[in-house]
């Protein structure tokens, strides 16, 4: 999870005001000057800190609620709101749309690095930008008008090559304009629905830069003008966010190398204080390390409460619609085989870094998943179904455990190249899988059987059994869960429970 450091913080400071025996002012200016200082070590800005506590003062005033009102609620949700406030720009960007022409322009300054290989920055982040909205069914293309960095266009063949992404540039054409030009032309012509012109970047502001960017901008006239920019700068984003600004109508941001750096909450909040929308953030240099960055959602995930909708909307990325009404059955009626559990575990890799993924769902802190352990994590999942496929069918269908004798545990530890204790542990596993996934039986399946009509057919009830106690407690008990179902959009999300996000350990 981005800012795990920040999170795990605020998350401890909350924790400890929750688990205070009286809510009192002592107890209260504790929290606030706890979470000051995890942002301040986070790179926020210190008057951006300094109004955010005098604001939750003066929405958390003890002595003028009344008795019977939730202090740790109310504390809680002016939290919540604040640090959203300080992340929001107040405005949302341009958004394309699927089947019409638009060209988006990426602008920038261009890393310093010793191999451009390992940065990543603007032509990186374009390819990823392409990337994603390719998997959602878009036609997207990309121009190479960097001619002033030596490798831009090699890096941006390579990149798109390996997406699979049509593309256009020239080693021997030095005018920018006029490659943006005919790339842009050609792509409409071949019905791109997505054309992104990827420009030259300086290692400083300086007036040539702006000068061919505002060229290229009035040559392609793009529908939107994104700044990526590095989250290692911190506080300094605020002034070049808004010297691109003025330059050339920038209406988004994308912040890259957001992975555990220790200035990222200091990007944010200055990009945000320019009021310029923040649309996706970099995690990483994988082509999937890319997250769309959503204030609400992204504050959620920070502080451990998850992100439901969003978990949601990964899921139904990586189950065709034609295997949701088969998967939605099984689930209906509690029948867990290994064959599933392989089949989920497939999903769970296609939704991209497991870090990533977990911090989705609520009770999961960002502490619990640190880099590191999230490559281990992907790795014993991917040691399980190797061990599965040294399984007959037999193996794989049955839904009784006591099938799993001795002597085939040591015929699959054989097949798999892997100590008996493994395939033991991977036997466990399924059957903590196998009771989460039998408290969901007798679920009422909707006809048609998407994912999304599971929100009329649960209920708080169903969903508190499925959530492990202390998931449960984080959230705020009953009424917690009963509010989060209101807000993120009910209870379909707790599908998560079949990829382990539930179940008692």
């Amino acid at each position: 999870m981005v800012l795990a450091e920040l999170g795990g913080s605020i998350s401890r400071a909350l924790q400890r005001m929750n688990n205070a025996p009286t809510i009192d002012e002592k107890v209260l200016g504790e929290l606030i000057n706890e979470i000051a200082r995890a942002l301040l070590q986070a790179d926020v800005d210190f008057k951006v800190v300094a109004d955010m506590r005098s604001n939750i003062k003066k929405i958390v005033n003890l002595d003028d609620l009344a008795a019977g009102h939730n202090k740790r609620k109310i504390i809680q949700q002016a939290v919540f709101n604040e640090l959203c406030k300080m992340l929001d720009a107040g405005k949302p960007s341009y958004t394309p749309k699927k089947g019409k022409p638009s060209v988006t322009m990426f602008v920038g300054l261009q890393g310093i690095c010793l191999c451009w290989v390992q940065c990543s920055g603007k032509t990186t982040t374009c390819t990823k930008y392409a990337h994603y909205y390719q998997k959602k069914g878009w036609k997207p293309a990309l121009v190479c008008a960097d001619t002033f960095r030596a490798g831009a266009f090699d890096q941006l063949k390579q990149n798109a090559t390996k997406a699979k992404i049509p593309f256009y540039g020239s080693y021997m054409e030095s005018d920018p304009v006029k490659i943006a030009l005919e790339g842009v032309e050609r792509f409409k012509e071949e019905n791109c629905d997505l054309i992104i012109v990827d420009t030259s970047g300086r290692h400083k502001q300086e007036a040539a830069l702006f000068e061919e960017m505002r060229q290229v901008y009035e040559a392609t006239k793009p529908d939107l003008v994104i700044f990526v920019m590095d989250s290692s700068i911190g506080q300094a984003a605020f002034n070049q966010a808004q010297a691109f600004k003025q330059s050339v109508s920038v209406g988004a941001v994308i912040v890259t190398k957001m992975d555990g750096h220790a200035k990222g909450g200091g990007a944010l909040s200055a990009v945000a204080a320019t009021k310029s929308p923040i649309i996706f953030i970099g995690t990483g240099e994988h082509m999937d390390e890319f997250e769309v960055f959503d204030v609400k959602p992204f504050v959620s995930r920070l502080l451990g409460m998850g992100d439901w909708s969003g978990f949601m909307d990964k899921i139904q990325d990586v189950v065709p619609m034609d295997q949701q009404p088969e998967l939605l059955q099984k689930l209906s009626e509690g029948q867990f085989t290994l064959r599933i559990m392989y089949e989920q575990f497939q999903n769970l890799l296609k939704m991209g870094p497991i870090g990533q993924v977990f911090s989705m769902i609520p009770g999961f802190s960002s502490e619990l998943m640190p880099k590191g352990h999230e490559k281990e994590s992907q790795a014993k999942i991917k040691r399980y179904m190797t061990m599965m496929d040294s399984m007959t069918n037999e193996e794989l269908d049955s839904t009784n455990p006591k099938i799993m004798t001795e002597s085939r545990m040591m015929r699959i530890a054989r097949g798999a190249g892997r100590p008996m204790i493994e395939v033991m542990d991977m036997l466990d596993e399924y059957k903590r899988l196998a009771k989460v996934w039998g408290k969901m039986k007798g679920l009422k399946i909707p006809k048609r059987g998407d994912m999304s009509a599971l929100s009329r057919n649960m209920n708080v009830q169903h969903m508190s059994k499925v959530l492990p106690p202390n998931m449960l407690k984080q959230i705020g008990g009953m009424g917690g869960l009963q509010s989060l179902m209101k807000q993120m959009g009910s209870s379909k999300d707790m599908m998560g429970g079949m990829f382990g996000g539930g179940g008692d350990r």
